[in-house]
């Protein structure tokens, strides 16, 4: 791997200190060229391993196993597959173009760091805040989920007892220094790849006819049909609906793989492995929700009523449908069983990514100094117990309408990763734009990625065109003030946050020469990490895996 050395940049006049304020006299951030003076003092121990399996853990959840099944509901086989594989093309996209960032500059935060450094510092105040407000939101989401899940044992027992329960264990367990909560994740998300594959050879089976139904093969993509008329007059123009509204779905269930960014500034020599993390958490989570998506379609009829959300269990999701329907009466408890170690899992993410937001928003002093407070392990406590605290939502859903707070949580958590995919997207084209001034090649990058930097506006344009139209359905049939204010509440947060901002502080556009490329980049070139290869089989197996 090449070093990049500031030998290469031109000499420029002295930028001025890049500075900015969360309250004027109260709490000022003071910023020497371009670095806090009292810095978080988080720990880079997290492994490859740790990396790799932090991005898968956190982005299958709810979004794969519960909501997939709305989507196959409302788009048909074929529709649902189309959307999820058009989203793994914009996956592509956010994550090379987040990868060729955070190789060069892996910092603690990263996301709004970038976007005040390369952009607009108003940019990075509202995209740090949404994509906090997104990942908090997530937590009460998935704390519901596991009071559904647990109600498909006994639904007498009252969802607030579990929200309660597991709130609590996982604020604790998110208290604890960093390199425990890769190692929990890692075993987390082995359960869930373990899952998806045994799922995989279990569909496969029962569609060749080992269950009660016999032979199913294409079946249910010829009845009902390969895609569902949704909202308006059938014909072409339903089934594309059908397409476009699923797509939101889709976006939300892959939402999560850019942890792998956050995750930068605490992982131990981030050159090398964020970008073995960002090739192999790209093609395994298209492999697994490609594949998974794929074999439900096959499985589970589109027009079965338990697909519906409205459903008030985890009967909803299709790898359950599945089980029954192909008559395999110990197979749903099981997949349940695992449904529910995969919402912990994705909690247990959020928590930890939405405390990290919040130390780069502290950083740039887009939030108060404390939430940068670290314990001697490196744990953001104060950042902890406030994203936490937004896990108490779930308790919204002890109501009997725990359906609708559950789609409305996933519209707003949704549309917010969209911003930050658009985001990143565009804060890749900036950092293209500072490097050609400063005249470095993409050469001398550490993860050079393909089709880059067309990508970073191909994936700029779709998440904008999807942000913009997703709220469609509010028209039909006729205007819904309910469904129109779920489905653009996030743009209108992150529009006040952005014009609030800008009126208030009046922060100038951050031209190509005065964008900050040295903070954090120098600090990773002047540590060094003992790099051991592995002498097992299994150890040599695993980095053959990870590339």
């Amino acid at each position: 791997m090449a070093n990049i050395s500031g030998t290469r940049v031109p000499q420029e006049p002295k930028d001025e200190p890049i500075t900015s304020k969360f309250d004027e006299g109260h709490n000022e951030a003071q910023v020497i060229q371009g670095q806090l003076r009292n810095s978080p003092n988080l720990k880079r121990r997290l492994k490859s391993r740790h990396l790799q399996m932090i991005a898968i853990g956190g982005t299958i959840g709810t979004g794969l196993f519960i909501s997939s099944g709305q989507a196959l509901a409302h788009a048909g086989p074929i529709g649902a597959l189309i959307a999820y594989m058009f989203i793994g093309t914009i996956v592509f996209s956010v994550m090379t173009s987040l990868g060729e960032i955070a190789t060069y500059i892996p910092i603690p935060g990263a996301f709004t760091s970038y976007a005040t450094r390369l952009i607009d510092p108003s940019l990075g105040f509202a995209m740090g805040w949404i994509y906090w407000f997104s990942w908090a939101i997530t937590f009460a989401l998935e704390l519901t989920a596991t009071g559904l899940i647990i109600q498909y044992w006994d639904s007498s027992v009252n969802i607030a007892i579990f929200i309660a329960v597991f709130w609590v264990v996982m604020t604790l367990l998110n208290l604890l220094p960093v390199n425990f909560y890769g190692e929990l994740e890692f075993w987390f998300a082995s359960i869930k790849v373990v899952t998806i594959i045994g799922f995989i050879i279990f569909a496969i089976c029962i569609d060749a006819g080992a269950g009660k139904q016999g032979y199913l093969g294409f079946h249910n993509w010829v009845h009902p049909g390969p895609f569902v008329d949704y909202l308006v007059t059938p014909g072409p123009t339903a089934k594309f609906v059908g397409f476009w509204a699923v797509l939101i779905q889709a976006g939300f269930s892959c939402q999560g793989t850019e942890l792998v960014g956050l995750a930068a500034g605490e992982s131990e020599n981030p050159r090398q492995t964020v970008p073995r993390a960002i090739r192999a958490t790209f093609f395994r989570i298209i492999l697994f929700y490609v594949f998974s998506v794929f074999f439900i379609g096959l499985l589970v009829p589109s027009d079965n009523p338990d697909l519906q959300l409205g459903t008030s269990n985890a009967s909803a999701s299709p790898f359950v449908i599945a089980a029954q329907l192909a008559g395999v009466k110990v197979l749903p408890s099981i997949i349940n069983a695992v449904l529910l170690t995969v919402v912990l899992s994705a909690a247990n993410s959020n928590i930890y990514s939405g405390s990290r937001m919040l130390i780069g928003l502290a950083q740039d002093g887009f939030a108060p100094a404390f939430l940068s407070k670290t314990t001697k392990g490196g744990v953001p406590y104060y950042g902890v117990l406030l994203t936490s605290a937004f896990g108490l939502l779930g308790f919204m859903n002890v109501s009997t309408s725990g359906g609708t707070v559950f789609n409305w949580l996933l519209n707003i958590t949704a549309v917010a990763g969209f911003i930050l995919w658009a985001s990143l997207n565009a804060c890749h084209i900036a950092f293209m734009r500072a490097l050609k001034a400063r005249r470095i090649s993409r050469d001398f990058l550490p993860y050079k990625a393909p089709f880059q930097p067309f990508l970073a506006y191909y994936g700029l344009f779709f998440n904008i065109l999807i942000m913009l139209t997703q709220g469609f359905t509010a028209w039909i049939p006729s205007f819904s003030v309910e469904s129109f204010f779920v489905a653009y509440v996030s743009l209108i947060i992150f529009a006040v946050l952005y014009i609030g901002h800008k009126l208030v502080y009046r922060d100038p556009l951050v031209s190509p020469l005065q964008a900050d490329l040295d903070t954090g980049r120098l600090e990773v070139e002047n540590e060094h990490w003992e790099v051991t290869a592995p002498t097992t089989w299994y150890g040599k197996l695993w980095e053959m895996i990870n590339g």
